[in-house]
């Protein structure tokens, strides 16, 4: 959690309470952090908060029985007296550090200044992230007329919003259409004809297909024109009387290799000036995502930034006048939020898991999440594969390790979150920390088996909420 504790460095403005609540449009409440204060302070706190159900409960019990001191009460009613941790609603909580966003923004500018993000709300749809990036001028990229109403709801204008996606249903389009959300994608002729019914003044960008073979998930395979086929989808914009200003593409999400920036962007330069000549004015190149939002990810953005800004340079100068975007997600949100759960049941196998007798018992954990909630990357998200959970208490560094599986809530032996894992011995009750969750997790859960998602509560400190000035940003509320 050390990266967790790093403010911004604009001067600190102290408010007259130390912790302020901030309401959305969504009923989305943001802690502000002040007078040094941090995340891990936070989520301290509230645990204990958690935790300190237990004792009011057996408070509680004891008033309204009219007990004073336990040993006036009968022995066999002192389980009612005493409940455990685990009698109570110890649910899992999401903690979205909204500085870690901040920070990511000005890393953006520094290393890609030409280039405007455009937010995929697919990776992480949380109310207070598109807020905060809307303050920061970002645009939006949306998959579904879902995702453009979010946006639009949480005060985005239709000028800051890509329909990024080249198969739509019509009546998504025509959403679209009705509320001024002109930009957007295609890649074959069925779209175009579907398009020039719903959206005539659509203004189209042609995505194509790139080298994606360095990329841990692929989406050529479903996604993109060949650049064989991109003269004929022109020439049928064309006689559809549609206006077609623009060319994308996506490396792939999770890109390996910065280099496939440079093809793609050369590949991108061959269809402009085949629309040219056509006699489209185009003047939008959308780089699409792929870049990774941990510290520990093999290629981070300054090893990016070096080949696009050199490929940008090359094939589209500033003097092109050509607007350059992208669409990162993961980049933004990932590393920003940290999965808070808690163990619920606990079981030590006696069988020895190498047959030795000399061997440790095997330890089984039950967590209140899992795969088929906030965990779910570990089956759906190819970059996403391994989670490493630790505990929210202090450890002995000396004290015994166990051979350890943890699984999640649900009924299905599918929801396992890690095995041969060597950790001291837990207890029901006891809390793990999971970091970097902040990437396709909370907009793909499920509540399979009835089991609530996870609350998510953002955090800034008080020196981002000042410098960005968002008290007086429409639809928050500063209590």
């Amino acid at each position: 959690m050390e990266k967790m504790e790093k403010n911004t460095d604009h001067a600190s403005v102290t408010p007259n309470k130390a912790v302020m609540e901030v309401l959305s449009p969504e009923n989305c409440d943001a802690v502000i952090l002040d007078n040094g204060r941090t995340i891990n302070n936070f989520i301290d706190n509230k645990i204990k908060e958690l935790d300190s159900l237990t004792w009011r409960r057996s408070s509680a019990v004891r008033m309204s029985m009219g007990i004073a001191h336990v040993r006036d009460f009968q022995l066999e009613n002192l389980s009612n007296l005493f409940e455990p941790n685990w009698a109570f609603d110890n649910e899992p909580f999401y903690v979205a550090n909204l500085d870690s966003v901040f920070e990511r923004h000005h890393r953006w500018l520094t290393n890609l200044p030409r280039v405007k993000p455009f937010y995929a709300v697919k990776c992480n749809n949380t109310p207070a992230v598109i807020q905060m990036l809307r303050t920061l001028d970002t645009g939006f990229d949306c998959a579904s007329k879902g995702e453009i109403q979010m946006a639009l709801s949480l005060g985005v204008t239709p000028d800051k919003i890509i329909y990024a996606h080249t198969t739509k249903p019509g009546f998504h389009i025509k959403y679209a259409c009705a509320h001024g959300v002109d930009l957007m994608t295609f890649d074959n002729e069925a779209e175009l004809l579907k398009i020039s019914q719903c959206h005539a003044k659509a203004k189209l960008i042609l995505r194509i297909i790139v080298d994606d073979s360095k990329s841990l998930i692929r989406l050529s395979s479903k996604f993109g024109a060949r650049l064989d086929t991109v003269e004929k989808l022109l020439e049928r914009a064309k006689e559809l009387g549609l206006e077609v200003i623009g060319v994308s593409f996506h490396v792939g999400s999770g890109c390996t290799d910065s280099l496939v920036f440079k093809q793609a962007i050369s590949d991108a330069r061959h269809v402009f000036d085949l629309a040219n000549l056509l006699g489209f004015q185009m003047t939008l190149l959308d780089i699409g995502g792929g870049f990774s939002g941990r510290e520990d990810f093999q290629v981070k953005i300054e090893e990016f930034s070096e080949v696009i800004n050199g490929a940008l340079d090359k094939f589209f100068p500033p003097e092109s006048g050509v607007q350059i975007i992208a669409e990162p997600g993961r980049y933004y949100v990932e590393s920003a939020f940290t999965l808070v759960v808690n163990i619920i049941a606990k079981r030590v196998d006696m069988d020895h898991p190498d047959g030795e007798e000399n061997s440790s018992n095997k330890m089984v954990y039950y967590i209140n999440d899992g795969v088929y909630g906030s965990l779910n990357c570990l089956i759906n998200d190819p970059a996403h594969t391994s989670v490493t959970p630790y505990l929210h208490k202090a450890v002995d560094s000396s004290k015994q390790r166990y051979w350890s599986v943890i699984w999640g809530p649900t009924c299905d032996s599918l929801d396992k979150i890690i095995e041969n894992y060597w950790i001291p011995e837990l207890e029901v009750g006891d809390w793990l920390l999971i970091d970097n969750m902040g990437a396709y997790s909370v907009s793909i859960t499920t509540t399979f088996n009835g089991f609530e998602n996870a609350h998510i509560y953002p955090v800034v400190t008080a020196e981002t909420w000042h410098a960005l000035n968002l008290s007086h940003t429409n639809g928050i509320i500063n209590e």
